[in-house]
């Protein structure tokens, strides 16, 4: 199905030979009336304004239902505004009596009566609304306003001719809202009808100047869409206005992306924003159910006048939904693995900096001469059986120890090893060994005795037992040992012990 809408505007200049012909002499003056108390009606859902006849605006108040009315204040007129108001002059009161009409009583409303466009420069006509209708003829002159200020008081040149307003020459100044009041007298009370008229001003183009512009979409864009729902096409065009007003757009889906293969899609009603030298147009097609084939073609959004014509194509693409167990559970693995890797490091920390010594930093450290070969530490247990294990580098003395340990595991199984470790490696290897029940002077203090003897010490070789690890002081010689970065022999006294590593 293809559809279009086009907007036909047929605006005649009027020059008024009439009133505007002469000297310009402004024909109608304010209606005398009394001011003390008035009565107006107002026709629903028209303009409606308060006159600031003396009394100061926002002080017209009324006990039905506590409505307010600001003099000198367009409002939009409904039943619920009807009803007796009392303004405050300052001095003295004015009694305000409103009534607003169902538009349907009046029998010759008209909806185009409430809006005028008029050209810029031309003369211009600005007729009352229902001064056809039969009870109008029984009305007394007409006064015009514009806005809250009669034309009277205005400085301009028009005049008043069969209740009809006219504007010697146009600007763009009067544009706005105008009021005609014709007062008429019933069962002795003097009403005063009101009827509003929206004048609009546009430049007087015979043709329009230059092309309409498209504000959205931008050219050669993309729009996410999600598969399975409608979406709406939206289109915003800037027509330069013109006497003659021919708007032509269209929404266009050309097909695997080929602008010579289109079809017209089904649009909705076009909406119209009057300005002054620019009219806005909003047009919409709607897609009721995105496929994966909507994908695959483009759009174009086509709009033309009497100056030429201007175009817009997009294109759409699926839009990627985020799955929220995918969003929470991927980061809440990730903090689980790095609460559980601190854990591990808290508790293992002092095993990993074992091991990286023993394996990682062989020969790290110089081959100074020292006072001392070993630093011996061990803490008394009870006797068992050896089991040794030996850690460290894999240099010719941890070989050496290693197969001289395992030689005495075999023959002297009973044999305590903090007594066999000092025996093979001073009696038998020659080693100069640190002890500190034997070779510490008495009345120092521990900790600089202990630092003291591992800085004169090539290496430590600590004999690990469940006792040892219980002992602070002996935890302190491994921890010294490992914080000036020396390298460490950890010999068991079983099996399970050396689990620790």
């Amino acid at each position: 199905m293809q559809t279009e809408f086009i907007l036909i505007c047929f605006f005649m200049p009027v020059f008024s030979e009439g009133c505007c012909a002469g000297n310009q002499k402004k024909t109608n003056s304010d209606f005398q009336q009394d001011r003390t108390n008035l009565h107006y009606r107002a026709v629903e859902g028209e303009t409606f304004m308060v006159p600031c006849l003396g009394f100061r605006a926002g002080e017209c108040t009324t006990g039905n239902k506590g409505l307010p009315l600001n003099c000198g204040k367009a409002f939009t007129a409904h039943a619920k505004h009807s009803g007796n108001y009392t303004c405050d002059t300052g001095g003295s009161q004015i009694f305000f009596f409103l009534q607003v009409l169902d538009k349907d009583s009046l029998g010759c409303f008209h909806t185009k009566e409430s809006s005028v466009i008029l050209l810029i420069s031309a003369g211009g006509t600005i007729p009352c609304p229902g001064q056809d209708c039969g009870n109008s003829k029984h009305m007394s002159r007409t006064i015009w306003y514009k806005g809250n200020k009669p034309m009277s008081a205005q400085n301009r040149a028009y005049c008043v001719e069969n209740r009809t307003l006219h504007l010697c020459q146009v600007s763009d100044l009067d544009h706005g809202v105008y009021f005609c009041d014709r007062n008429v007298i019933e069962e002795g009370i003097e009403w005063t009808f009101r009827r509003a008229v929206q004048v609009t001003v546009t430049p007087a183009n015979l043709i329009a100047p230059y092309p309409p512009t498209i504000v959205e979409p931008d050219n050669y864009t993309s729009k996410e869409v999600e598969l399975g729902q409608a979406y709406t096409l939206t289109c915003k065009i800037y027509f330069p206005v013109e006497v003659n007003i021919l708007y032509n757009v269209k929404w266009f889906m050309n097909y695997n992306g080929n602008t010579k293969n289109v079809i017209t899609l089904h649009m909705e009603k076009p909406q119209l924003d009057r300005r002054t030298f620019e009219n806005e147009v909003i047009q919409k097609a709607v897609i009721n159910d995105v496929t994966e084939q909507h994908l695959n073609h483009t759009y174009t959004c086509f709009a033309s006048n009497t100056a030429g014509n201007s175009s817009a194509t997009i294109e759409l693409k699926k839009v990627i939904k985020v799955k929220w167990p995918s969003l929470i559970g991927y980061p809440f693995v990730g903090l689980l693995v790095i609460t559980g890797v601190g854990v591990v490091l808290h508790v293992k920390w002092l095993e990993l900096q074992l091991f990286y010594r023993s394996h990682m930093q062989d020969g790290k450290h110089d081959e100074d001469e020292k006072e001392f070969d070993v630093f011996v530490s061990y803490v008394w247990s009870p006797v068992s059986a050896v089991k040794a294990d030996v850690t460290g580098p894999d240099t010719d003395e941890t070989a050496r120890l290693s197969g001289t340990l395992t030689s005495k595991e075999q023959s002297e199984t009973h044999t305590p090893l903090a007594v066999l470790l000092p025996h093979v490696l001073e009696d038998e290897w020659g080693y100069r060994l640190f002890m500190l029940e034997r070779d510490v002077l008495p009345g120092g203090a521990y900790t600089n005795d202990v630092v003291l003897a591992i800085q004169r010490s090539r290496m430590l070789i600590c004999v690990l037992s469940s006792d040892y690890l219980c002992d602070s002081n002996a935890v302190f010689i491994l921890e010294t040992g490992i914080k000036y970065d020396y390298t460490i022999f950890q010999v068991c006294n079983t099996h399970a012990e050396c689990n620790l590593q």
